[in-house]
């Protein structure tokens, strides 16, 4: 019962250490004024890896984040506000560099496509629906009318069904 409770301990403490955020931020990037710092990690956030891609620059350990990590730390102890450093660094590596881009002429087609993908989905999918609902003469699905001979026909093979049941 002892190995029970110490392995569920262990995996409790991976699953919490596994749910920390990963930072890479080494030491001697740290600047020394908190607040500054705070602004610093903040931006970091904000900006992609260029390697990793799928990273911000705070969770990345690639040279090119700890550059940029750099960069801003030097931009701020340089004076700039958040949003000075933001430009600085789009107009150095472009609107890729944010994690989350601007709404602009530039990215108004990115911003805009999956809500009119889902729009036209929707749309489709209710045209489909009416569509198959109330089938047109002629298509799959549709009963065509009888011909006479086909209709009196029909009417011999019903008479004939019935008649076992009429005589019982």
């Amino acid at each position: 019962m002892h190995s029970r409770s110490l392995l569920a301990g262990i995996v409790a403490i991976t699953l919490a250490l596994g749910a920390l955020p990963a930072h890479a931020v080494l030491p001697d990037e740290v600047m020394a004024d908190p607040a500054k710092e705070a602004r610093a990690r903040d931006l970091s956030r904000e900006l992609r890896c260029m390697v990793c891609q799928n990273q911000s620059i705070d969770d990345s350990e690639a040279p090119l984040a700890r550059d940029l990590r750099l960069l801003v730390r030097e931009r701020i102890a340089a004076g700039d506000n958040d949003r000075q450093v933001i430009d600085f660094l789009v107009a150095r590596y472009g609107e890729f560099v944010l994690l989350k881009p601007r709404v602009n002429e530039h990215t108004l087609l990115l911003w805009l496509t999956p809500p009119l993908v889902l729009l036209l989905g929707g749309f489709a999918l209710w045209r489909f629906g009416r569509r198959k609902g109330t089938p047109a003469d002629g298509e799959a699905g549709s009963a065509p009318a009888l011909t006479a001979e086909e209709q009196a026909r029909l009417e011999r093979l019903l008479a004939v069904d019935s008649a076992p049941e009429q005589r019982g």
